[in-house]
């Protein structure tokens, strides 16, 4: 796997507007209408467009420095070959090349960078709250599916959602950072090399293949009569398919067991699970929550972060995080016995 950076990434201060409007017509040959819809992300930059004839688009554009340039073009590969086997996604759209990611380079306040993006059809969706057996199945065969392509192909540009592939960079990254406030610091370490120490081995000889890394109901829209439309492989990796089953479950495993029952029924309409991979969503609960600190921590400085997480970084932040990390780790240690 390339060396996939999960640090503290440029900001977006040299893309405006007018950059953005002109890099869509300039590489696609479209007339927009000046439309511009900026959507919630934090991470990257995602607005909404719109023709002069009344097309409507999504452009996606990455953050400097998450990702490099052949990682996003894994996730594009990924797409594509779910479109190409008819799974309800939406791909990137290709310019006159067949090119799906484009890039923009731009002189900002601290420096010259390059941005890489893509341009989607603007597809929308109600959110999809599974109640009944026959929905929480629904969501079983459409990861079934997802997972059946994936193991067509490999790739060599993601993160290894393991301990060792990806976790403990983390958690190297965010002492690096020096993130953790001053007085828990010795608290978070001591319970996430605990953590990781006790899980590591779980991973051994788990088979990995192409998953979508973040299979949670809000990334699954529902468009009535077309059927569920599953949307957001930014953070797609190399992974046990497990990890995507357990972001569905509304609770802990041992607390949903119809519902983890149902899913992996609807899965196996497209593919086998391993039942001894169940063992690991505990331990892959533990690994989220490393992962959505690294997460923040990327964007920590970005002015749309800081309004909506005015606490982030205090010293009552850090002492929360680490009493549910050590809960959590509770839990792992338990459902091992």
């Amino acid at each position: 796997m390339s060396d996939v950076r999960f640090g503290t990434g440029p900001g977006f201060d040299a893309l405006t507007p007018e950059v953005v409007m002109r890099a869509v017509e300039d590489a696609f040959g479209l007339r927009l209408d000046g439309t511009l819809q900026p959507f919630s992300s934090y991470v990257n930059r995602v607005y909404g467009l719109r023709t002069d004839t009344g097309d409507e688009y999504v452009a996606k554009f990455y953050r400097p420095g998450r990702w490099p340039i052949d990682a996003i073009a894994d996730e594009h590969e990924f797409v594509l070959d779910c479109a190409e086997a008819e799974l309800p996604v939406v791909p990137p759209r290709a310019d006159g090349d067949g090119c799906t990611l484009q890039v923009v380079g731009l002189d900002g306040a601290d420096g010259s960078r390059e941005y890489a993006w893509a341009l989607y059809e603007k597809r929308g969706g109600r959110g999809f709250d599974a109640e009944s057996e026959s929905e929480w199945l629904r969501l079983g065969a459409l990861a079934g599916r997802l997972h059946m392509i994936g193991r067509m192909r490999e790739s060599s540009h993601r993160l290894v959602c393991t301990p060792g592939g990806s976790t403990r960079r983390f958690v190297n990254e965010l002492r690096t950072a020096q993130v953790v406030h001053a007085e828990v610091r010795e608290d978070f370490d001591e319970v996430v090399d605990r953590g990781l120490d006790l899980i590591e081995p779980l991973f051994d000889d788990v088979e990995l293949q192409r998953i979508h890394g973040d299979f949670h109901r809000g990334n699954i829209l529902d468009r009535g009569e077309e059927g569920l439309l599953l949307i957001d492989f930014d953070d797609m990796m190399m992974g046990p398919p497990v990890h995507d089953l357990w972001l569905l479950l509304p609770d802990h495993a041992w607390a949903a067991r119809r519902e983890l029952s149902l899913i992996a029924e609807g899965y196996s309409q497209f593919g086998e699970l391993d039942p001894g991979s169940l063992r690991l969503i505990e331990p892959l609960r533990f690994m989220r929550m490393i992962y959505y600190l690294a997460w923040s921590a990327l964007q920590r400085e970005d002015y749309r972060f800081v309004e909506a997480n005015p606490g982030w970084g205090s010293r009552a932040f850090w002492v929360r995080e680490v009493e549910d990390l050590r809960v959590q780790l509770a839990a792992v240690a338990e459902d091992s016995t």
